[in-house]
């Protein structure tokens, strides 16, 4: 039997009922609270970060489609509650957080693979959002894209909560950043965040990069957006430069000339975070003790929008899908 606190016997819980816009698709239920299985720790959520996934799974367009009625909430903060028992690495109280789907609840089963200590200096509303933005970009910077010290940045979407993480650590690893977003709101957040550069969407993005850079384009592009961003990366890589496809949060999933990148020489990227997690944990693992250590040094520091209370969950997805948040969304969950 699993080793835990008190834990009630329901909880409550936001389930996708049907699919569309998450304001309509979910509805808020009464749930029995899960059990963790030998492998498993059971958390007590504290918050859950919104991403864009969570949108994606509303209306069943993400590539993992669970059956109806299902858990949305793809990463999550809170405080182990119980530990079953093949778990040796967690004890009841670690403050913690995890990714899986399944977490916009108050308590959630996560194999013990997927969960992740944090110090008592990381509050749960700024951690909560670790998981997935942070692992992401670090992914993407350094296990593909293979960044080094003095090479030009260009991060899409550079003031949403991934592209946030993204700058601050292409910072962190030397990189000249050059953001690219949609509002002058929104060049103030990536400048926050260490972007040396911020070019406003709309514009000629390739033009910008090249003046900026002098010509030399951008080593790496971090491109979360797709369509038309994707094709002016594809104008703005430098010769040998890495393009690094991370989503298609403009609903649009560009085409590869292939032709192109054999006359430039680039590299174009696909990055799906939770592909590590399943086949190469010791690197997420590794990720995230680096994470933690660039934390404390001061070098990230997670861009929160805003905090919206439990009941305000479906609101908070929906304004998420509208791409004018910057940062982090946040539901908290529990005190």
């Amino acid at each position: 039997m699993p080793s835990h606190t008190e834990v009630p016997q329901s909880m409550r819980a936001w389930q996708v009922t049907q699919l569309g816009e998450p304001q309509d698709a979910l509805t808020q239920q009464s749930l029995p609270a899960p059990v963790p299985t030998d492998a498993e720790v059971l958390i007590r959520v504290a918050a859950v970060a919104a991403n864009f996934p969570d949108v994606l799974l509303a209306r069943g367009e993400y590539q993992v489609k669970p059956e109806l009625p299902f858990i949305p909430g793809v990463e999550c903060s809170g405080t182990v509650a119980a530990v079953g028992a093949g778990v040796t690495a967690f004890q009841i109280g670690d403050r913690v957080v995890a990714g899986k789907i399944g977490v916009l609840a108050e308590y959630a089963a996560v194999d013990a693979a997927s969960v992740h200590p944090i110090p008592d200096s990381f509050d749960f509303v700024a951690a909560s959002g670790l998981n997935i933005a942070y692992q992401t970009a670090w992914f993407a910077l350094h296990r593909r894209a293979e960044l080094k010290a003095g090479e030009w940045l260009l991060v899409h979407a550079a003031a949403g909560g991934v592209g946030a993480a993204t700058v601050q650590l292409g910072v962190a690893a030397g990189a000249r950043v050059i953001g690219v977003v949609g509002s002058a709101e929104k060049a103030e957040v990536a400048r926050a965040a260490g972007a040396e550069h911020v070019i406003l969407r709309g514009g000629d993005i390739a033009s910008e990069v090249k003046r900026i850079t002098e010509g030399h384009g951008a080593d790496v592009v971090f491109d979360p957006v797709g369509g038309a961003a994707f094709t002016a990366s594809t104008r703005a890589v430098a010769f040998e430069g890495r393009i690094v496809v991370i989503g298609f949060a403009s609903g649009e999933i560009p085409q590869l000339t292939v032709s192109h990148a054999l006359v430039k020489n680039y590299a174009v990227l696909g990055l799906y975070w939770g592909l590590y997690q399943e086949r190469m944990p010791h690197l997420v693992d590794a990720a995230h003790d680096e994470l933690i250590r660039l934390f404390d040094e001061g070098k990230i520091a997670p861009v929160v929008d805003h905090v919206v209370a439990f009941d305000d969950a479906p609101a908070a997805i929906t304004k998420l899908a509208t791409g004018t948040t910057v940062g982090r969304v946040v539901i908290q969950v529990t005190e």
